[in-house]
Parts: C-alpha cells; structure tokens; sequence
C-alpha cells in the first residue's frame, strides 16, 4: 500500500510540474501528513440566543477512562476550557451572560473548577493565544457558576449553543444564559 501511495505521489507532483510548467504553486489543507491524527480535533459549536449569533472554536479532548475533575485538571487552577490552542467564543452584538454584560466580540474562554465551591467561567481578550498563555490582566469578565453534576459520563468534551451556552465533560456541565442587550 505505501508502495502504491508512494507511486500516487510521485506521478501527482509530476502532472503538476507539467502543468505549470515548472513554476511552484501552493496549495493549501487543513491535512498535515506529517502530523498524526489529532488526539483531542477541532470543533465548532455555532446557534443563536435571543437574536446573539455565537460561535465557540474548541479543542475537544476525550475522558478515556480518565479522572477529569481534580485529576488531569486540577482544582482551584486556570483550565483553557478546552484542548490545544485556546477555546473562544464569539458575540455578534452586546449581550448579559448570566445577568452581567459583555460587549460583542471574540474571547478566549477559561474556566477555575473548584472541588467545593462554584466554579469561574472567565472571557478573555487573549483568544488568539495558544492555550496555555493566560494573562489574567486581560479578563473582560468573571462569572461564578455551579456546575452540574451527572452519573453518566460525556467522553468528548462538548460545546452547545440552544436555549443557553453549555459545556460538558467527564461528569459535569455548565450552562449560561445568555440575553441580547
């Protein structure tokens, strides 16, 4: 097979150089042989609220047997509220979330579990930053929220946009209302 997959290759690249001629071109893919398959693959989860067009980009790792909650993530520290690079979150116009305004626009989404207490979901300027660069001084706004907590296990981190914003993982869950302005 790899012989066949190596012969494929070599008569491509030669229908290409005859086709331009010998000029280079580019061609762009979301697929990178070199790299192997992604563990935890970029998702989307896009809906609308209350006239709110909302967009969450995320990296969406996978429980396997894991223990998620004070285990791979540890309590009472930052999480990037996903996998990869940052996990954002994007508002067409101003909105409240859970009753505290955020203006429209793009964020990166972080969020502190905590074993006893609620927990912090925070939107972020840095959402063009990888995952693990979090600066604090660019927090635009904190909510205190208690999670939900299930029997059943979600195996892939899961972003979802109905009548609220939800997030679930391993065992728990978090919804937001979100209200346009």
């Amino acid at each position: 097979m790899k012989i066949m997959s190596r012969v494929f290759m070599a008569m491509t690249a030669l229908l290409v150089l005859t086709i331009t001629n010998g000029n280079s071109i580019t061609i762009a893919s979301d697929i990178n042989p070199s790299d192997p398959v992604q563990k935890s693959p970029r998702q989307e989860a896009t809906g609308e609220i209350d006239g709110v067009s909302i967009t969450v980009d995320y990296g969406s790792p996978y429980v396997k047997g894991r223990t998620i909650w004070g285990g791979l993530e540890k309590y009472g520290e930052v999480w990037r509220a996903g996998a990869n690079k940052a996990t954002s979150v994007e508002f067409s116009k101003d909105v409240k979330i859970n009753g505290k305004e955020l203006a429209a626009g793009k964020y990166a989404l972080f969020i502190i579990p905590n074993e006893k207490d609620d927990w912090v979901v925070i939107f972020n300027e840095g959402w063009d930053a990888s995952g693990t660069q979090y600066s604090e001084d660019k927090d635009v706004l904190r909510i205190s929220v208690k999670p939900k907590w299930s029997d059943e296990v979600v195996e892939s981190l899961t972003y979802s946009v109905d009548k609220t914003l939800n997030f679930a993982w391993e065992k728990a869950a978090i919804n937001l209302t979100v209200e346009s302005e």
